[in-house]
Parts: C-alpha cells; structure tokens; sequence
C-alpha cells in the first residue's frame, strides 16, 4: 500500500495586490534521551510481597470502579430501569409485610417475629439490625440473579458479556454524536474513520469507486462492477469486530485466480453478484461485518476517471494519470460516464450532516471523483454544515508537484463549485530523515505559496502527524481537531 500523500490542484494565482508568502518551513523533530541513566532494573529495589498483594487489589478495586462509573452517564437507559427494580423491590417488600400483618397470616407472623427476638434476647435493636441485613442480602441476591440471568441470555445468543457495557455504550452513548460524513478513499479516508468511530456513532463514508488497478480493476473488469477496494479499507475500519477487519484486510498471496485478492473484495464481489449490485447489498454488508456508522460507494455504477493536462493530452484510468502525466499539469478531472447516479442513503447523511469532511488522501484520485457524482456535489453545495479539507502533509508525486495549499483549495473549488470553509493543517514538524525518503520518491512538503488572506482566514492548524516513519496522519489527532472544528464557519 502506497503512503498516504494528499495532492493537490494547479497553483491558484494570488490576488492582485497580495503578497505571496513564504512556503511554509520545515523544522527537524528534537531528539531526547528516552531514559535518564540511572540503577539497573536488577539494582532496584523490589516491591515486597505484601505491597505487591495490596497493590494489586488496589488495582482490582480501582479497575472496578472505574467500570462502574461507565455505567453512569446519562443516556445508557441503565440508571433508570435498575433504580425502577430497587424501588419495585422495596415496595414489594412493604407491601408483602403490610399483607402479612393485617391478612391470615398475621399469627404466624407474630409468633415467628417473637420467637426471634427471644432467640436474639431482649432489646429491639437487634431485631431491626437483622431485618436490615437480612433485606440487604435480599436486595444483593435479587441483582445478582439479575445479572446472572441476563449473562445467560446473552451466551445463549453467542454475545460476550464481558463486551455487553461497550456495545451499549456504542448505541446509546455514541449514537448521540455529531453526525459526520467523510468523503474519499484511500488509506486516509479508513484511517478518519477510524479515529472518529470512538467519538461518534453517526459516521458515513462516501468512497470513491473509480479505482482501476490491482485486485479492484481486475474485479472491475470481470464483473463489470465498481471498484471495492477502498471500500473494504472503510469497513475494516469501521467494523466492530477485530476478527472481521482483519479477514477483510487479508491478501491472498498464492491461489490461481486469487493471488492479489483481499477477502474483503471478494465479499464485496460476491455480494455484488448475488444481489445484482451493490446497491441493494448496502445493508446486508454494514450488518454482516458489524460496522459502526455506514459506508456507502458515491455510486453503485462503474465509472472511469479521465483527466485533462495542460499540454492537451488526456488520460483515461486513474491508475494511468501518475505514470502518464509527466510535466504535464493537470487542468480538470471528470467521469465517464458523467451523468452517475447516487444512492438515496448518501445525499440523506450529507443533508442531515453536522460536518462533512473533504479527505485526507489524494485530492484528484480520491476525492474529487467522489465529489464529481452530480447527486453528491449539489447536495453538499446546499448543506449548511461546515466543509473541512484536510490538507495533505506531502505532495502527491505525479499528481500535484510543485502544489501548494491555495492550489488545493482552488481545485476544489473549481470541481465542486463550493470552497471549504475550513483547512485543516498539520502544525507538527516532519522529521528530516522521513522529508529525505519522502524526496525520494518526488513528494515534497505542502507549501503556502500563493496563500491570499482570504485562504489563509480559513487555515486552522493542529499537531497531526503520527508517529514513526511516515507522513501520515494520526486517526485520533485528527479526529479530535475535526470535532472542534464542526461549530467553526
């Protein structure tokens, strides 16, 4: 899988008048000492037997409290439903004494309540102690029989109990959520979704679909179906189930027939046939591979993607455009077939949407084709919701060289008809030896050549940049700078 690049469009011209700023720099990551000197491990002293038993019941008690303050939050629909069986419980209670003592039974009760204060002593103190504990037990036995039952329930169903408080809070909790819809493909559209999954439940990615190469081009072409590579990351990220996503992943390395294909697009192939497309496949796929949110193609039909250069070629395939563009720039993309329908379910998550999110990944060959479905881009020129680009930390050799951020922005403009409202950038230095490799390949930093004030108002920076040896984003960093940005216009 190739790094996740951003590209991005020709240089948008600056405004007369306007100084052009400096690109943007660069600032090499400061090393430390991970570990001061110091005793050995073996030099140090050990913790004791008895400190070690306390600690670990400290840590069992702690662990416990802190799964029993998950159970606290508003919205779980737990409080009220076990506050109503304590109440029922105590009421029950009374009204079973009151039973007792004004019904048939209220000799029998006189003489059993008699002969255990004489079999306690004199005094009404212990009596009322016992009655108290004795109701205690009955109150600790009745939940606990509750629970136990409710584990018995959920074996029989095959759910583990011990995951039960996080598929609730999944429901319940993250279903009150913003409602975010991320529009891409690509490493970087899986890696969003990803990070904003644990923050939201109400999660749609509109993935491109016009992907000609590897396994998706050779399903493309035999099946005369859409693309399913990009779509297989999305629901790995998405799925609920660890097992699920990395099936889904998995690449068949030997096998006529099957080498280079993952499962995931096979699934997806086979559920294309079977149902006649993907399209009325949608629900069977988000339920069979417990996805959290939804993932949905910009179109259920084949498309291709052709571009034009500003030497007047033009190249058909999305595959093609790196290899064929040369020193070309290219002038504009756009779909063959143009007129491409989408599905009822991807313009109603755009209309009901908090914050639609524009990438990350590479702008001409993952997300601008998304946006190119005619259903798609005027449904988001109406929304209301702020539109967030996630500008790339590199170029994307043979595709946006030589590139900066006012470029990006002008493209997008130029295809979708609307300008982001916000561009979000890493703020985090790069370190040089990744800088180097990156150069390597013909990818350079993203600049700030060309940034007008008008693009540079709606320029929003936080620390993005994962850690390792790669220029990628980090899913949890950027999902926690989207959700601050969703009430920013």
């Amino acid at each position: 899988m190739t790094p996740e690049r951003v590209p991005g469009p020709q240089t948008a011209a600056p405004e007369a008048g306007e100084p052009e700023q400096a690109p943007l720099t660069l600032t090499p990551a400061p090393t430390r000492e991970d570990e001061a000197p110091g005793l050995s491990r073996d030099a140090r002293p050990g913790p004791t037997a008895d400190a070690g038993e306390r600690g670990s019941a400290g840590q069992r008690g702690q662990a416990w409290a802190r799964n029993m303050s998950r159970w606290l939050p508003a919205g779980l629909g737990v409080k009220r439903w076990f506050t109503l069986f304590i109440a029922c419980s105590l009421v029950g209670a009374f009204a079973f004494l009151y039973l007792t003592w004004t019904g048939p039974l209220h000799a029998v009760a006189t003489r059993w309540i008699l002969n255990l204060n004489a079999a306690l002593g004199t005094g009404f103190l212990q009596v009322w102690m016992l009655g108290g504990a004795v109701m205690l037990l009955s109150l600790a036995g009745a939940v606990t029989s509750m629970v136990m039952f409710n584990r018995s329930i959920l074996r029989a169903m095959g759910s583990d109990p011990a995951a039960t408080l996080d598929t609730i809070h999944s429901v319940r909790t993250l279903a009150r959520g913003p409602r975010v819809v991320a529009v891409g493909g690509g490493t970087g559209l899986s890696k969003l979704l990803g990070g904003m999954k644990s923050h939201t439940g109400n999660l749609t990615g509109i993935v491109t679909v016009a992907d000609d190469g590897g396994s998706s081009g050779r399903l493309r072409a035999s099946l005369d179906m859409i693309a399913p590579g990009d779509l297989t990351d999305c629901y790995a990220a998405l799925s609920d189930s660890p097992v699920l996503a990395r099936l889904l992943l998995h690449r068949f390395e030997r096998g006529e027939g099957l080498e280079g294909h993952t499962f995931g697009n096979l699934l997806l192939a086979t559920l294309s046939e079977e149902q006649g497309g993907l399209q009325g496949a949608m629900q069977d796929v988000h339920e069979i591979l417990k996805v959290r949110g939804e993932v949905f193609p910009a179109t259920t039909s084949p498309t291709r993607l052709v571009a034009e250069l500003s030497d007047g070629r033009t190249v058909v395939g999305e595959s093609q455009l790196a290899q064929s563009k040369g020193d070309a720039r290219i002038l504009r993309v756009r779909l063959d077939p143009p007129d491409l329908p989408a599905l009822p379910a991807v313009t109603a998550a755009v209309r009901q949407a908090d914050l639609i999110v524009l990438g990350p990944g590479s702008l001409y060959t993952s997300i601008l084709p998304a946006l190119l479905v005619p259903e798609v881009a005027e449904t988001i020129r109406r929304s209301p919701a702020p539109l967030v680009y996630v500008a790339p930390i590199m170029t994307e050799p043979g595709e946006t060289d030589g590139m900066g951020l006012a470029a990006l922005d002008a493209a997008i403009l130029h295809h979708l008809g609307r300008r982001p409202d916000l561009l979000l950038v890493n703020s985090q230095p790069v370190p040089l030896r990744v800088v180097d490799r990156y150069a390597a390949e013909g990818a350079e930093l993203l600049s700030s050549l060309g940034m007008t004030p008008g693009v540079r108002r709606r320029v929003s920076y936080a620390p993005l940049l994962e850690a390792g040896d790669v220029a990628h984003h980090d899913p949890a960093a950027l999902a926690r700078a989207l959700l601050a940005l969703r009430h920013r216009r």
